[in-house]
């Protein structure tokens, strides 16, 4: 009986995926984003980006469950329009980029919300430290493009603890994310 769940259970995965298309996040040409604000002393919004970033993700609109994102993250590539402050948010006050290099994001299940827009549960890893974090996502659009491919676009937010993954960001200690992805299937 064992043997026959776990067979049913492999079978019903593998089915899922192979009906999930594969697509790659369009970084080359510029159509996917991951985008940040966080208070200013509580006086202001100090926005900004993470200009090198990869992944892939899968995606079935028949069956959302299936969907699985991962996205690498190059923190050194973090850009807020101006550079001392870069240089201090990049430094061990904050990200401390020499001694973790390295963000990423894994998404652990997705839940259709039943009105277009779904879950993604993940885990993050940022600063040395993993945590599951949800990220808010829709469906912006998906067909063919002008170059013989097909795409698929998505936007979503979510809103980062700082001091979960180990640093403080006064005065609330929260980062806004925004990210835009845009993917071509493969």
């Amino acid at each position: 009986m064992k043997k026959t769940l776990l067979g049913l259970a492999l079978g019903l995965t593998f089915t899922a995926q192979i009906n999930a298309a594969e697509y790659v996040i369009d970084t080359q040409g510029g159509h996917a984003s991951i985008n940040f604000k966080y208070k200013h002393l509580g006086y202001s919004w100090l926005t900004g980006s993470f200009n090198k970033f990869s992944g892939t993700f899968s995606y079935d609109p028949k069956n959302i469950a299936a969907t699985q994102v991962v996205v690498d993250i190059d923190p050194l590539s973090l850009d807020s329009h101006h550079a001392e402050r870069d240089k201090h948010v990049r430094s061990a006050d904050f990200l401390d980029v020499k001694k973790y290099a390295t963000a990423k994001f894994v998404s652990t299940s997705v839940v259709a919300d039943g009105e277009g827009g779904a879950t993604v549960n993940g885990l993050l890893t940022l600063h040395g430290v993993t945590r599951d974090i949800s990220i808010d996502a829709q469906l912006i659009g998906a067909g063919d493009d002008p170059w013989g491919g097909y795409r698929a676009g998505f936007s979503g937010t979510t809103i980062l603890d700082t001091t979960a993954f180990g640093f403080n960001m006064p005065p609330e200690n929260k980062v806004y994310m925004e990210l835009n992805i845009e993917g071509v299937r493969q």
